[in-house]
């Protein structure tokens, strides 16, 4: 099958043909002919696929069949992602697609000024791309009009679900119309995923293109045991010994990307930059740039970050902390062995991790091959210890003694005291100027206060 035989526009052929594509890959072939018909989609396929262009290239299709003027605020098609890069990902394949074609389009997340995102809004678009909260908190400024809204599209809707995002959607999509295309696009197939879809679609077609919870054959896998405190080490001369120009390491957390950077950098001479949660939108930028342009060797993430990261032909991937959720592994080595290239992946694996090991190859069904470095054989007398309980002392130290003494209780001074307190802070609470006025004013804004208590 050739993308000539989908039913696309002219215009989105000769894209399609200029960005070196002849040949859907399965998700691609299966996804676009069901989208162009305006059919709901449930769709799963493993990272790397081509599934963002799954549902871009009918979206921009389904664009051409209708003209409906445009109106203050309104937007046409929503796609909903869970990390500023994703959306970013997805906004660059609409517009790499789309360069032939007459339509308006727009990003929205957090991290930069909302005022902007406002301003464009007010004069319609086409097509948005955002991250949930950010584009709550402009519905609720009333910003954004949902009535015209045409298909909504939900990219990695098992990240926004880990995320904690389920609750935002439901606001969101309660402020949409019902009759509606929806598409549920994600890259494991959850039991979870399958329940929000089945609340979510209308009578959907099925689309899976692979076994369920699978990493990509292209991706070569392996396991390195080694101590925890060797493994930046083990990192170094893996990069260096193995001349590794373009390397995506994962870290469990923030602090621990930022940290590995600066070790990196500083006992290895290895140019490296982190790019996380904490980091303002210039720096994640920067850092992405600077990494795909190769300004910058090696580029540390968390979890947060590896649903939006596409990089052409990344060659490694490397956990150097294995995630505590087995999902979380699928989607970080599926940053590499994209578009059918090959790729390697490498988890540098203490004793502490054992476990979430075995967790992962449950989950993938797949036995992780594992290949011990002389150099960095573990020292078999170190005994693990629980990772969550380490996660729930961070910024503590791990000999630190724990501080178990019961809280004090005050005497009565002490009580008489703290009583005195709150009341004078319930005194101050009320609203000087109603005080002046008149009970009336008083009474008018305890009633706007319930209002509003009700409203969140």
């Amino acid at each position: 099958m050739q993308f000539t035989d989908l039913g696309l526009n002219p215009q989105l052929l000769k894209a399609i043909q200029e960005e070196g594509y002849t040949t859907p890959t399965p998700i691609q072939a299966e996804a676009i002919p069901v989208v162009i018909e305006g059919k709901d989609v449930l769709a799963a396929a493993q990272t790397g696929t081509g599934k963002t262009a799954g549902f871009t290239l009918p979206l921009l299709e389904r664009l051409t069949q209708t003209t409906p003027q445009k109106k203050r605020k309104q937007i046409r098609v929503l796609v909903l992602t869970p990390t500023r890069e994703l959306a970013a990902q997805v906004a660059q394949s609409i517009e790499t697609y789309g360069k032939y074609m007459h339509y308006s389009s727009m990003v929205i997340f957090g991290g930069v000024g909302i005022n902007p995102q406002m301003a464009k809004l007010k004069k319609g678009v086409d097509i948005v791309i955002a991250t949930p909260g950010r584009l709550l908190d402009i519905a609720s400024q009333e910003g954004v009009d949902f009535s015209a809204l045409e298909c909504l599209v939900l990219d990695e809707a098992d990240r926004m679900l880990d995320m904690g995002f389920i609750n935002d959607i439901k606001k969101l999509m309660a402020l949409m119309p019902k009759k509606r295309q929806t598409l549920l696009f994600s890259a494991t197939f959850s039991k979870e995923i399958k329940s929000l879809a089945s609340g979510l679609l209308n009578s959907p077609v099925l689309v899976e293109v692979a076994r369920e919870n699978t990493t990509s054959e292209q991706i070569s896998q392996r396991v390195h045991p080694v101590d925890k405190s060797r493994k930046r080490e083990l990192l170094a001369q893996l990069i260096k010994g193995k001349n590794w120009k373009q390397v995506l390491v994962f870290t469990r957390t923030k602090h621990g990307a930022n940290r590995l950077c600066k070790q990196l950098e500083e006992y290895s001479s290895i140019k490296a930059a982190a790019i996380h949660g904490n980091k303002s939108q210039g720096a994640r930028t920067k850092a992405l740039a600077d990494f795909k342009e190769g300004r910058v060797q090696v580029l540390v993430a968390t979890d947060i970050a590896a649903r939006g990261i596409d990089i052409d032909q990344l060659p490694h991937v490397v956990n150097y902390e294995l995630p505590n959720v087995p999902e979380d592994y699928v989607h970080r080595i599926g940053r590499t062995g994209r578009a059918g290239m090959k790729g390697e992946a490498v988890s540098l694996v203490c004793v502490d991790e054992l476990e979430l090991l075995r967790n992962i190859e449950k989950f993938t069904k797949s036995k992780i091959p594992s290949v011990e470095i002389e150099a960095f054989r573990p020292d078999p007398t170190i005994q693990p210890e629980p990772i969550q309980k380490r996660q729930g002392n961070r910024g503590q130290s791990r000999n630190a003694p724990k501080n178990n003494r019961k809280k004090k209780k005050p005497n009565s001074n002490e009580a008489s005291s703290e009583n005195k307190t709150v009341n004078s802070r319930k005194k101050r609470t009320k609203n000087p100027l109603a005080e002046k006025i008149g009970s009336n004013l008083q009474e008018k804004l305890d009633k706007l206060d319930k209002k509003q208590n009700r409203r969140r």
